[in-house]
C-alpha cells in the first residue's frame, strides 16, 4: 500500500503541539519525504523551547509509524536560536543542534567526554573513510578497501553515511530496497559478500535531500542502530566530504577504530585533507593513514605514466602529520569504468594490478587497527560556547 503525504499530514493533525495547535498548524514541519513506506521529516523549533518539543517529536514518529503501509519513520528535531534569545542551558537530546555562533567567534571543544560510546551489536570494529573535499575518489576507495578487507578473510559491512550524495547504490549496482525485520529494523543488502546499507536504497535517485544538520545526524544514527548488521569483523563507513555534522555524529555515536583519509596529490586537495586529519585527531579518533588516489595516470594504450596531479604530496603530508602512508592508487580507465558500472575492480578483476594495490592498502589498515584498540574509547563532548 502506497503512503501519501496527505496521510502523513492527517496523522500529524492528531498530534498536539506545546502551543495547543496541531503539528501542521504550528508551522514547524519541514517538507515530508515519503518513499517506499519510509517517511522522513523534521520539526524546526526555537532552541529555548526544545525540551517541550521532544515528547511531540516522539508522538509524531509514533503516529506516522501507525499509518498502514509505513515501514519506518525518521523524525528529527531541529532547534534554532531566534534573534535576541539566549542559548538553552543543560543537556539536549543527541539529535538536537543549535545554529553555530557568529562567524569569527571563538569555539571550544571540550573533552574528555561525558560517556563511553556503545558499539554496534555484533560489529567488532568500525572505521571511517573520509576526505577533506569531494571529487577525490573517496567512495571508490572505500568500496575497494572494504573488498580488500573481505579478501583478507574478514566479514565486512559498508555504511554509506553521505546523506546528500549517496554513492554505494551506483558503485555496487544496487537497485533493490532493503527488507525490514520484525517491522523495526532494516536488513542490509548483500553485494560481493559485503553487508551494505545506504540512504540511497530508501529514496528515489533524483530525490533531493534538503535536510538540516540534525536530520542528517538522526539518519546516520538510525542506519547505525536500526539496521540488523549481524556479525561483522569490521564496518567501513563511507563518509561525506568535509568536516561537518556527519563526522561529528560518527565520532560521538560509535567507538571508531580510526579513519582513513583519501586525497589526491595536488596542494589544493592536501589542504583539505590536512583539515580532515586535524578534525579526527581533535575528536580523539586515530588516523589510520592517508591514501593518495589518482596518484598518477597510466595510459591504457602505451602504459606511459604521467603525474597529472603532481605526485607524492599525500606521502609527504602523511610524514608531516606523523600518520601512516597507506599507498598510491593510479588514475586509470579500468578503475573508473568498473566503478561506474557497479563492478569494483577488487571484486571483478581480483588478479589485476589495481586489486593488488587495494588489498595492500587493506592489509596496512588492518595492521593499524590491530595495533590500536578503540573499544571503550571515551566519546568527545563537542561544546560550542554561546
Amino acid at each position: 500500500m502506497a503512503v501519501s503525504k496527505e496521510q502523513v499530514l492527517a496523522a500529524l493533525a492528531k498530534v498536539p503541539s506545546p502551543t495547543g495547535e496541531t503539528l501542521p498548524q504550528a508551522r514547524v514541519l519541514s517538507d515530508i519525504v515519503v518513499s517506499d513506506g519510509k517517511v522522513f521529516f523534521s520539526l524546526t523549533v526555537d532552541a529555548v523551547t526544545v525540551k517541550a518539543w521532544e515528547p511531540v517529536r516522539e508522538a509524531a514518529e509514533k503516529a506516522v509509524r501507525a499509518i498502514p503501509g509505513v515501514q519506518s519513520a525518521l523524525v528529527a528535531l531541529t532547534a534554532e536560536r531566534s534573534p535576541g534569545s539566549s542559548a538553552p542551558r543543560g543537556p539536549q537530546p543527541a539529535h538536537v543542534a543549535t545554529q553555530p555562533r557568529t562567524a569569527g567567534a571563538p569555539q571550544r571543544m571540550a573533552h574528555p567526554a561525558d560517556k563511553v560510546q556503545p558499539g554496534i551489536p555484533g560489529v567488532d570494529a568500525i572505521i571511517a573513510v573520509a576526505s577533506g573535499k569531494g571529487g577525490v575518489g573517496k567512495s571508490t576507495t572505500a568500496v575497494n578497501l572494504a573488498l580488500g578487507l573481505r579478501d583478507l578473510g574478514l566479514k565486512v559491512g559498508m555504511l554509506d553515511a553521505d546523506i546528500y550524495g549517496p554513492s554505494l547504490p551506483k558503485l555496487l549496482a544496487i537497485k533493490e530496497k532493503p527488507q525490514t525485520i520484525g517491522g523495526t529494523k532494516l536488513k542490509p543488502i548483500d553485494r560481493y559478500g559485503l553487508a551494505v546499507m545506504s540512504i540511497g536504497f530508501l529514496i528515489d535517485e533524483e530525490t533531493p535531500m534538503i535536510w538540516r544538520g540534525p536530520m542528517v545526524m538522526s539518519a546516520i544514527t538510525q542506519m547505525l542502530r536500526e539496521v540488523e548488521w549481524g556479525k561483522l569483523d569490521i564496518m567501513v563507513v563511507d563518509m561525506p566530504p568535509g568536516t561537518g555534522d556527519a563526522q561529528l555524529t560518527m565520532a560521538q555515536q560509535v567507538p571508531l577504530k580510526g579513519a582513513v583519509i583519501v586525497s589526491t596529490p595536488q596542494d589544493l586537495a592536501l589542504i583539505d585533507a590536512r583539515r580532515g586529519v586535524a578534525m579526527f585527531k581533535r575528536v580523539n579518533v586515530p588516523v589510520l593513514g592517508i591514501v593518495e588516489n589518482m596518484s598518477y595516470f597510466l595510459c591504457p594504450e602505451c602504459g606511459t605514466r604521467s603525474d597529472i596531479f603532481s605526485h607524492g604530496g599525500a606521502r609527504h603530508e602523511a610524514e608531516r602529520q606523523g600518520v601512516p602512508f597507506l599507498g598510491e592508487v593510479p588514475l586509470h580507465m579500468t578503475i573508473r569504468e568498473k566503478s561506474d558500472s557497479g563492478l569494483p575492480v577488487v571484486a571483478t578483476e581480483p588478479d589485476g594490478p589495481h586489486a593488488k594495490i587495494y588489498r595492500e592498502i587493506a592489509a596496512k589498515v588492518l595492521e593499524q587497527i590491530k595495533g590500536g584498540p578503540a573499544a571503550g574509547r571515551v566519546a568527545p563532548k563537542i561544546v560550542i560556547e554561546a
